[in-house]
C-alpha cells in the first residue's frame, strides 16, 4: 500500500526475522525509510537477502555429462577433472550465468564461488567468472576463490597468490589427509600474510577420523593471529571423531577466529555411499555444538547438478530446511547461517535497517517455523524497493 502523506510504499503485519511482534516496513526509494510496530498481522514473513558463501559455478549443471552416479568423493574429482577438458568459454559462461540468475531469482544477493586451479596461470573459468562478476554486479556480489590441492600450491602457490592479490580473490586448498601437513599449510598461511589474502579450505570431506587437517588449520590461524580470515568448509570427518576431542578443538577454532562451513546437501548424498545400501553415516560436521563452542557457522549450495551432487537450483533456502531438518536446527534462530554471517565472512551488510537498502525476502508464511514448514509457500524476492520477477525459462 501506499502511505497517505505520499512518503513510500508501506508493507503491513510482517514477521522480521530476529523480531518479536509484528511490524510495517516503510520504503522510499529504494531504501527502508522507517521500521514500525504493527497493529496488524498476516502480512508474511520477512528475513534479509540470502548470502551463499560455497557454491561452484565452474562445475555446474554438467550433471548429465557425467557417466554414472558418484560412487566417492574421489570418484566425483575424476569425473569432473575429465569433463573439464572440454569446458569452451562459451559453456562456462552459459552454465554459470544460469547459476548466478536462479540464485539471484530465489533472493541470493551475495556469493563465493570456489573455481578449480591446477597450474600456475588462471584457469579459463577464473577469467570467465571475473567477467561475470562484473556483468552481474547489480544483482549478485560475486567473490571468487581459488580452489588448488594443497600439494600443488607448494609449486605453484606465489603465483597463484600474485594473481589473487592483483584481482581479490581468496585463496583456497584442497586438504585431506596430506602428507606434512603442518609444513606444507604453513606455505599457504605465509603466501596469505605476504599478499593479504583470506584462506578459505576444502578439509576433512570424509569419514576417516584420521582425517585431522582441520586441526592443523586452526593451529595455525591462531599462531599467525589471523581470526576471521580463516575459513573451513566441510569437516565431515568430525562427525565421527572423538566427540569430547572434537568439543576441545571446537573451542580452539572459536578462539581463533576460524569460521566452518556446512554443506548439507552435497556431503549427504557423497558420505557413506554404496549402491543398494542405505547410507548410515551423512558426514554432516558438528554445527550445533560448534555455534554453541562459539565458532561462526555458516551454510552454503556447494555442487549443483554436477558430478558431486546432480540435484540442487542455487535456492540456499531449500538448503535451510535440509539442513533444519538433518541438524535438528530451530528454525527461528539460525536464519544468520544463510544471512547475517556469511555476508559479514565477505566483508557484506545485508540487515534489514532503517536507512538500509528495500532488499528483502517475503515469504507467504507466519515465520520461520511455518516458511520452513510449507516448501511451496510463495516467495517474493525484493531488490532495492522493487520486486523482482521469478526464475524464467530452463537453466539451459
Amino acid at each position: 500500500m501506499t502511505t497517505p502523506d505520499g512518503s513510500g510504499a508501506t508493507l503491513t503485519g510482517l514477521t522480521l526475522a530476529g523480531r518479536a511482534g509484528h511490524w510495517d516496513l516503510t520504503h522510499r526509494e529504494g531504501r527502508i525509510t522507517a521500521l514500525r510496530p504493527s497493529a496488524s498481522s498476516g502480512g508474511g514473513f520477512v528475513m534479509p537477502p540470502l548470502a551463499d558463501i560455497h557454491v561452484h559455478l565452474d562445475k555446474t549443471f554438467t550433471a548429465e555429462r557425467m557417466p554414472h552416479r558418484a560412487a566417492s568423493l574421489f570418484d566425483a574429482i575424476d569425473m569432473m577433472s575429465a569433463d573439464a577438458e572440454t569446458w569452451t568459454e562459451a559453456d562456462l559462461r552459459q552454465r554459470a550465468r544460469s547459476g548466478l540468475a536462479r540464485a539471484a531469482a530465489h533472493g541470493t544477493q551475495a556469493m563465493r564461488s570456489h573455481v578449480d586451479w591446477h597450474e600456475a596461470t588462471p584457469p579459463l573459468a577464473w577469467h570467465v567468472l571475473r567477467e561475470l562478476a562484473q556483468d552481474w554486479g547489480d544483482r549478485i556480489d560475486l567473490q571468487l576463490a581459488s580452489l588448488t590441492p594443497l600439494d600443488a600450491l607448494q609449486d605453484i602457490g606465489p603465483a597463484v597468490a600474485q594473481t589473487l592479490q592483483a584481482e581479490g580473490g581468496v585463496m583456497g586448498a584442497f586438504v585431506y589427509r596430506n602428507d606434512d601437513l603442518p609444513a606444507k599449510l604453513a606455505t599457504v598461511f605465509d603466501l596469505a600474510e605476504r599478499h593479504g589474502l583470506d584462506l578459505d579450505f576444502h578439509v576433512d570431506e570424509g569419514l576417516d577420523p584420521e582425517a585431522q587437517g582441520i586441526d592443523a588449520i586452526i593451529a595455525e590461524t591462531a599462531r599467525r593471529g589471523m581470526a576471521g580470515r580463516v575459513l573451513c568448509g566441510h569437516g565431515c570427518a568430525l562427525s565421527v571423531r572423538d566427540a569430547a576431542e572434537v568439543q576441545r578443538l571446537l573451542d580452539r577454532a572459536a578462539a581463533a577466529g576460524v569460521g566452518l562451513t556446512v554443506l548439507p546437501g552435497a556431503n549427504s548424498y557423497l558420505q557413506d555411499a554404496s549402491a543398494g545400501r542405505t547410507p548410515r553415516l551423512r558426514g554432516l560436521a558438528p554445527l550445533q555444538e560448534a555455534r554453541h563452542a562459539g565458532v561462526p557457522v555458516m551454510l552454503g549450495s556447494d555442487n549443483v547438478r554436477d558430478g558431486f551432487f546432480p540435484y540442487g537450483d542455487y535456492d540456499l533456502w531449500d538448503v535451510y530446511r535440509l539442513a533444519v531438518l538433518t541438524g535438528h536446527l530451530d528454525p527461528e534462530t539460525w536464519l544468520d547461517a544463510i544471512s547475517a554471517t556469511p555476508a559479514r565472512w565477505m566483508g557484506r551488510d545485508l540487515s534489514l535497517r532503517e536507512g538500509g537498502p528495500a532488499s528483502f525476502i517475503r515469504i507467504a508464511a507466519s515465520g520461520p517455523v511455518d516458511a520452513v514448514s510449507r516448501a511451496s509457500a510463495a516467495r517474493e524476492i525484493w531488490r532495492d524497493g522493487r520486486r523482482m520477477p521469478g526464475i524464467q525459462g530452463e537453466h539451459a
